[in-house]
């Protein structure tokens, strides 16, 4: 099997809340979405029990345990597949968090990330949305995707409370920010990943 024969299938918005209306809790959520996904991509993974395998690229697999432990659950999902990039995205519980990961085929690598990540048009960088009342960074972060993994580049914080926020890529150089402030109004403001007020993060 070559990295080209599977299909990306990103499902719509409409279709995860279809899918998770009646879902039981997080993890349910994302095994559910994970049974529609393997349907259309049966040859990038295969779940067994407790157990989510991913092919890799050219070869190997990647197991990834769910766990139960008393204080809840560790679990992975299939989420969506990146053909551009040869990368699986997964829908992650962490006891009462919920976040994502990007694993690499072609090396293993698996990325853990605070949201779900956007890819670049460029298929250089993710942009991430990372909002939330408790535990987030509150933030808009570009990660650059290299061989060794996927690595936060910058970030930038708004002054005001945001909520609700999305994010997309206007062009390989441009993020259109989508958000609902604290008096209920809806906007969109776009940020130049060139333009100044974004923290630099080191190199590691």
């Amino acid at each position: 099997m070559s990295a080209i024969e599977v299909a990306a299938a990103p499902l719509a918005s409409t279709r995860v809340a279809e899918l998770c209306a009646n879902a039981d809790g997080q993890a349910h959520c994302g095994q559910l979405i994970e049974a529609e996904q393997l349907k259309v991509l049966p040859n990038l993974a295969v779940r067994d029990g407790d157990t989510l395998r991913v092919l890799l690229f050219p070869t190997g697999i990647r197991e990834l345990v769910d766990v139960d432990t008393i204080r809840g659950s560790q679990t992975y999902s299939l989420w969506d597949y990146w053909g551009a990039v040869n990368a699986v995205v997964l829908f992650t519980t962490n006891f009462d968090r919920t976040g994502y990961a990007v694993l690499q085929r072609a090396t293993g690598q698996l990325t853990a990330l605070p949201s779900e990540p956007v890819l670049s048009p460029d298929r250089q960088r993710l942009a991430i949305a990372d909002f939330c009342a408790k535990d987030c960074e509150n933030d808009i972060s570009v990660w650059r995707i290299t061989r060794e993994g996927v690595r936060r580049e910058s970030g930038w914080k708004p002054r005001e409370s945001w909520s609700d926020v999305t994010v997309v890529w206007k062009d390989g150089a441009t993020l259109a920010i989508e958000h609902t402030l604290s008096d209920g109004k809806t906007q969109t403001v776009e940020r130049r990943l060139a333009d100044p007020g974004w923290a630099r993060s080191e190199a590691r």
